[in-house]
């Protein structure tokens, strides 16, 4: 692997030759300034498992996303931001079709964002279900994401695919105007709007932003509006009230997954009609999707070592897919709330912290599929009616004393699921209990100077979601089992060289049983099956280091470079007369690598180049198919103009795939016939203005 890279750099000397003669004009152009390091991740507090503490202290495996990783990218997603980070992948199979893999977990998700939980501005965003819709965030709504890997059931509730915490909000940033707009390759229009008013108290922001494009492959457009007010306010120094409301109306065309013959000779292509089933293009296989979401989080102190902070949340999805095989329709509600009791005291030389309450999610599914006849809904297939309870209650206490930190929690969990089939014949009412699972957890961390050593131990389990127990078009399996694992982990994280150069390095083991796997039949539908038992180990590593830190010339200068290797096996699981025992887990890269150099100047400019490299991945169970390897370079150079210290006017640029590579992204694991394959865009560009306007006082 680290002579592919060599071979990349050695093959793209155009490339090299273009930054430096960048830098060196820039350098010619700055004026004397104070130089301001890169203190991202050293100074970032951490909200992950209650912590409240810098990135550096916590005694976790955690990822941070902010501004600064969003801002490398096209403002169009989060999916290179997020792939940035070290055990973590975003994918997108087509225009607005994300999957979401947190050290493996995306084995599960054919489609959609599942066994990971995630929350937005303290509000659970999964449903009850354990589906999540993150196509119906826009880019905008992300101020910053915080990525717990492995089990986090201890507090999070059933899972063993990781926790994703998502603040939508930025409570210092200026009152003001803000318009951005961006257009590129295949028809991209992106606009947004946003408008920020308040004080130091009290912060509220509304935003909209209307994304389309034509989409990189035949029948694969993209339609996306997003409507969002999030609201911060300190009604007095004792209570503060988050308020969330977000819409979202998206569409976009699903060309299917392609064989590789077909893939070879037009990778663009939709998928064409095979047997009895039409093409993706003749049934106008795509989704239409309206989400709705509103709600407010409450905190209180209720005296200066006892607080709670309580949310409630209502949300609403109307889903509709045409496909090959059918044409869905769900009406989605969903409702639920959250409450975190958090008493803290110093005693002595420690400080002792607990931390107990309890979640509940309820939602009101009903789900009918019809025949699609040319992409409209012909006569009724089935009709049913899902409810979904999700509630567990949690306990953590934490000690800090001489330097060591001591945190031990446990959550105890109940999911029950009915389900009433209306028709075509009505039966009687099915349940499925999964009840009184222990979820425990405990970790030890040492700090030594600027170093946190840390190692955790966590048990966690992960019911199926009601897609999978119930899967449309599919047959009904409620004897699928709950996922358990129990996840090691050795870490350290921290800075050397006066705080300059910081290093994130994390070992772990991850043992599953009852592992959720998902098949494909010949019509695309998709079930699933439990698979024995699998053995994930890795080593995650995250290096930065501030390369100009003593340059006048330079506010901002970061080389930085994460690696993921990743051994997942099937330790057992035989299917039938197969035995897959010992092969590589499919959907999972061994290796992979991002790295990039980030660099502004004194004087407005600002330049991003980066770096992604993907192991070849593993497509079936037999491992007899695998999508290549591929490399990935993009850049972005952005200029950013004070005009009377009261409006802001930026430019930008940008390139995606500089190497215009071939490969396949969201690849469909174990589908009939071998239909692998999702091509990814090639080589594409964007540019965009921005112009935003102060509300200061005179």
């Amino acid at each position: 692997m680290p002579f592919k890279f060599c071979q990349f750099i050695s093959t793209n000397k155009k490339l090299v030759i273009f930054s430096c003669s960048l830098l060196i004009a820039h350098l010619t152009k700055a004026q004397t300034a104070d130089s301001l390091h890169e203190k991202e991740l050293q100074e970032v507090v951490i909200k992950a498992f209650e912590q409240n503490r810098k990135l550096k202290e916590v005694p976790a495996a955690v990822n941070y996303i902010g501004q600064q990783t969003l801002n490398r990218f096209s403002p169009t997603s989060v999916v290179s931001a997020i792939n940035t980070t070290p055990g973590v992948h975003m994918e997108e199979r087509s225009p607005g079709s994300y999957r979401l893999s947190i050290r493996g977990s995306s084995l599960r998700s054919p489609f959609g964002v599942r066994n990971v939980k995630i929350y937005y501005n303290d509000i659970p965003y999964t449903d009850p279900g354990g589906n999540t819709y993150l196509n119906g965030l826009g880019f905008y709504n992300y101020h910053s994401i915080e990525v717990i890997k492995g089990p986090g059931s201890s507090l999070y509730g059933a899972g063993t695919g990781g926790v994703m915490l998502i603040e939508g909000l930025n409570t210092n940033e200026s009152n003001g105007i803000i318009g951005q707009y961006t257009t590129g390759s295949y028809h991209l229009q992106n606009a947004m709007a946003q408008l920020t008013t308040g004080n130091d108290s009290n912060k509220s922001q509304v935003s909209f932003q209307h994304l389309q494009n034509d989409g990189y492959r035949n029948h694969s457009a993209l339609r996306k509006d997003v409507f969002s007010w999030n609201g911060n306010y300190h009604l007095n120094k004792n209570q503060q009230l988050k308020t969330t409301f977000l819409y979202s109306d998206l569409f976009y065309e699903t060309p299917g997954a392609l064989t590789l013959s077909e893939y070879n000779a037009d990778a663009k292509a939709a998928r064409p009609a095979t047997g009895v089933f039409p093409s993706s293009e003749q049934s106008k296989a795509a989704v239409y999707q309206r989400s709705f979401l509103a709600g407010l989080s409450f905190t209180q102190y209720l005296s200066t070592s006892f607080k709670n902070t309580t949310s409630l949340y209502g949300a609403y999805t109307d889903f509709s897919n045409p496909a090959v095989r059918n044409y869905g329709k769900n009406k989605e509600p969903h409702t639920g709330g959250r409450t975190v009791f958090t008493f803290q005291k110093k005693i002595n030389q420690a400080l002792l912290s607990f931390n107990a309450g309890a979640e509940l999610q309820q939602n009101f599914t009903s789900v009918e599929v019809y025949n699609n006849k040319l992409g409209n809904i012909d006569s009724l297939q089935s009709l049913d009616e899902e409810h979904t309870q999700q509630a567990f209650t949690f306990l953590q206490s934490a000690a800090d004393w001489n330097n060591w930190i001591l945190t031990a929690g446990a959550s105890i969990n109940r999911m029950r699921v009915n389900f009433d089939r209306l028709y075509p014949v009505s039966v009687s009412k099915q349940q499925r209990t999964f009840n009184n699972e222990i979820a425990p957890r405990i970790a030890l961390a040492k700090t030594l100077a600027h170093l946190t050593f840390y190692s955790s131990i966590a048990k966690g389990f992960s019911p199926p979601s009601v897609a999978e127990l119930l899967p449309s078009g599919s047959a009904i399996n409620l004897q699928l089992n709950a996922e358990h694992g129990t996840n090691y982990d050795l870490g350290i994280r921290g800075d050397f060289l006066n705080s300059l150069l910081y290093v994130d390095v994390n070992a772990f083991m991850f043992s599953l049983s009852n592992t959720i796997v998902q098949r494909r039949d010949a019509g695309g539908g998709d079930y699933y099956t439990n698979a024995g038992k699998t053995a994930q180990n890795g080593i995650e590593t995250y290096i930065s280091y501030p390369i100009f830190h003593s340059s006048v010339f330079f506010e901002r200068s970061l080389l930085w470079v994460s690696h993921t290797w990743h051994h997942f096996r099937y330790k057992s699981f035989k299917q039938n007369s197969n035995d897959f025992s010992g092969n590589q887990m499919p959907g999972e890269a061994p290796h992979t690598i991002s790295t990039g150099f980030d660099l502004a100047t004194i004087n407005g400019f600002d330049f991003n180049i980066s770096y992604f490299f993907s192991d070849k991945i593993a497509l079936n169970d037999a491992n007899t198919a695998y999508a290549n390897a591929y490399h990935l370079v993009t850049a972005k150079l952005g200029y950013e103009k004070r005009i009377k210290n009261k409006s802001t006017l930026q430019i930008f640029v940008g390139a995606d795939n500089i190497l215009n590579q071939k490969y396949s992204l969201g690849n469909d694991i174990n589908a009939f016939g071998g239909r692998y394959y999702n091509a990814a865009p090639g080589r594409n560009y964007y540019g965009g203005i921005s112009v935003g306007l102060d509300f200061k006082k005179k």
